[in-house]
């Protein structure tokens, strides 16, 4: 690994609160890189920061934000900036699964609501970030974003996440091609049966919907794991791109499950 990747460590980690963040960050923190936590609750913000301290890792920095809002983003990054000198990462994970529906039974509130987050979200970010990577000197950096395996193949009555999830997809690619000339990579993680709150929502340790019309209780994996995945991409020096990768619990449903 190169001395300049070394030595220059800072992220942003939007919903670090919960879930794949917070998993993410304390993995991060333990590589001893300097977070700035993005969510919308100061309060879940402030135990991953908590945590990260109890762990060993450098002092993180608490950015309450609405990844929906342009404002709340561009102060967002302005706090990691202040905290690090520059932003080397961004883990563009927060995300939203929205009702279980099919298309024609999505209210105009409840689409709104999961486009809103899964793809104004990640493109706020994303943008912000390829500004401040540009400019930066040197110049260049990392996004990762946290797709789906819905990204590849959709879920029973998962609409909105689905089709949110695919244009995911599109802001990576976007990224990954216009970065090129800056040094600025994009990857896309695409998790599939992470056992975190979302999951739950899907009962998918209980039985999830099948596309046969039963119900199926799904294998899950420890969050921690998709953790050091992201973090090992994140390790990794500038000259090496990271595309996409897909990882699942064994045994979920996945090809054929559409």
């Amino acid at each position: 690994m190169s001395t300049q990747t070394r030595a220059i460590r800072s992220a942003l980690i939007t919903g670090a609160g919960t879930g794949i963040g917070r998993a993410t960050a304390l993995e991060l923190a333990r590589r001893g890189w300097s977070l700035t936590l993005i969510g919308q609750t100061r309060e879940t913000l402030e135990r991953t920061a908590a945590e990260i301290a109890e762990v060993g890792g450098p002092a993180a920095a608490c950015a309450p934000a609405d990844v929906t809002r342009p404002d709340d983003v561009v102060r967002a990054f302005d706090a990691a900036q202040e905290h690090a000198g520059r932003v080397d990462l961004l883990f563009n994970n927060a995300g939203a699964f929205g009702p279980q529906a099919r298309i024609d039974e999505l209210s105009d509130d409840d689409w709104q609501q999961v486009l809103d987050v899964n793809v104004t979200g990640a493109v706020l970010c994303a943008r912000e970030a390829f500004r401040r990577m540009r400019a930066q000197t040197p110049q260049g950096g990392r996004i990762i974003n946290n797709g789906s395996v819905s990204a590849h193949r959709p879920r029973p009555r998962s609409a909105a996440y689905t089709i949110t999830k695919h244009a995911v997809t599109g802001v990576t690619r976007s990224v990954a091609l216009d970065g090129r000339s800056y040094g600025i990579t994009a990857t896309q993680i695409d998790i599939g049966n992470a056992a975190t709150e979302l999951l739950h929502g899907i009962d998918a340790g209980d039985g999830a919907l099948q596309p046969d019309g039963t119900r199926r209780v799904e294998p899950t994996f420890d969050v921690a794991h998709a953790a050091r995945l992201i973090a090992d991409v994140a390790d990794l020096p500038h000259e090496v791109a990271v595309h996409e990768l897909v990882v699942t619990a064994t045994g979920m449903p996945f090809d054929g499950r559409g």
